[in-house]
């Protein structure tokens, strides 16, 4: 297994990893500094100013860092982890002796103290934005699932917490009179962050899904919950009954969120690797989008499988915020496929808001190559599929902002088969340059 760290270290070795030289301050300027390199592409490590902890970002910034991370090619990806899903594995379980996320523990609890950081001057407070949740219940199971929070108290956390699994668990702790005991962890390594984000029913232990992508060791704490072994940190909390209001905070979308009552978490105990990395997501920046949109592409592509379609290649797109763009590549057959996709890919995905479907000579991780097939292979009058009035994403700020409806649009931009001589895009001879320069 590669760790969060092991996969920084890596990268800062092969010089791939932008390294600041001076600490930053973690109240908006860190959040500010990792904007302005983002676009880089590249990992970025750097020091707090206030806790001299380090902070990390865009570590997954790119689908070539996911690859790269777990050892695979970019196209390899959406079958890596539809086959994952398909073939779960048990992690193996250590003891807390053999776990390097207990090497110190913070004696007093005080949030305030660590590298948390206040992203624009528009939140509602310091946020954990990459952190995962994992809650174990004998009868439920076993759960992980990112959520926002919102740092309140030196000891307490504002959750986003939406009606799904997570909730279910703290429904059932409420019915029995107790709060609901959580783990959260910070600093994971990429196998784990995707399986985290995977939709898949209750019950279904996504760590299995992690460690079929990639070896995990997990530790079991006390309580029954298990974490990752090799987390940066790890914090022991219960959500209680108590409720804050939580927000404004940035979303996918990269527009503001509304603000709600949510559940107060209290933090009780907190442990840390030495010399610790705090991992940062930028609200709407590149390796969010990553993180939200890939674990879609597996679901978008079995639909399409079901639906009896040879699929090459699927994109939740970052310029449709990695949520309300796909673009999906087949083997055309059938003069009806590229229609047959579009359907199939709405329903793998119900939040998709424009679809795009292409053939297989279209790299769909190159957004000129698509816009060239909408160009050139795509007409209105008869290769759109519209959907008008149909519930689309909370994310979307242009849909009915009280029932969600939305107008969803497929874009058949595949070559008619009688004619794909005139659609075909010409190629030239690939020559080696050393022998001319």
């Amino acid at each position: 297994m590669v760790s969060f760290r092991d996969f920084i270290e890596t990268t800062n070795n092969e010089k791939e990893c932008v390294v600041l030289t001076n600490s930053a301050d973690k109240n908006l300027v860190m959040a500010g500094v990792f904007k302005k390199l983002e676009s880089k592409g590249k990992p970025i490590l750097a020091r707090c100013k206030e806790s001299n902890h380090k902070i990390a970002c865009n570590v997954f910034g790119t689908k070539q860092l996911v690859a790269k991370a777990l050892g695979c090619q970019v196209n390899e990806l959406v079958n890596k982890l539809s086959n994952a899903i398909d073939h779960p594995i048990v992690p193996e379980i250590v003891n807390k002796t053999e776990a390097p996320v207990f090497e110190n523990e913070m004696k007093d609890v005080d949030l305030s103290k660590l590298p948390i950081p206040l992203h624009t001057n528009m939140d509602g407070g310091p946020y954990f934005s990459s952190a995962v949740i994992f809650v174990y219940d004998q009868e439920l199971g076993r759960n992980a699932s990112f959520h926002r929070m919102m740092v309140i108290d030196k000891d307490k956390l504002a959750i986003r917490m939406l009606p799904r699994h997570l909730h279910k668990f703290l429904d059932k702790a409420e019915q029995e009179g107790e709060t609901l005991k959580i783990a959260i962890a910070v600093g994971l390594p990429i196998n784990v962050l995707l399986s985290a984000a995977t939709s898949v029913e209750l019950g279904y232990n996504e760590m299995t899904i992690a460690n079929s992508l990639s070896p995990l060791k997990m530790v079991e704490l006390e309580n029954g919950i298990q974490v990752p072994a090799e987390a940066e940190y790890v914090y022991l909390a219960e959500i209680t009954p108590e409720q804050h209001s939580e927000g404004p905070f940035v979303d996918l979308t990269e527009t503001l969120d509304f603000v709600r009552e949510q559940k107060v978490i209290k933090i009780n105990q907190i442990f840390h690797r030495t010399d610790p990395i705090h991992h940062v997501l930028l609200p709407g920046g590149l390796e969010h989008k990553i993180l939200m949109g890939m674990p879609r592409e597996p679901t978008i592509l079995r639909e399409v499988q079901n639906a009896g379609l040879n699929v090459t290649g699927v994109n939740v797109t970052p310029g449709g915020c990695s949520w309300l763009h796909g673009v999906v590549s087949i083997n055309k057959v059938n003069e009806t496929d590229g229609k047959t996709a579009i359907e199939a890919a709405f329903k793998g995905h119900k939040s998709m808001k424009h679809v795009i479907i292409v053939d297989n000579d279209i790299d769909i991780n190159v957004p000129n190559d698509v816009e060239w097939a909408i160009a050139t292979r795509f007409q209105g009058s008869k290769d759109m599929v519209v959907k008008e009035n149909v519930k689309g994403s909370s994310l979307d700020p242009s849909a009915n902002s009280k029932t969600r409806e939305t107008t969803k649009i497929g874009l058949d931009c595949t070559k008619p088969l009688n004619e794909s001589v005139h659609f075909t895009r010409i190629k030239y001879e690939n020559v080696d340059l050393s022998d001319y320069i």
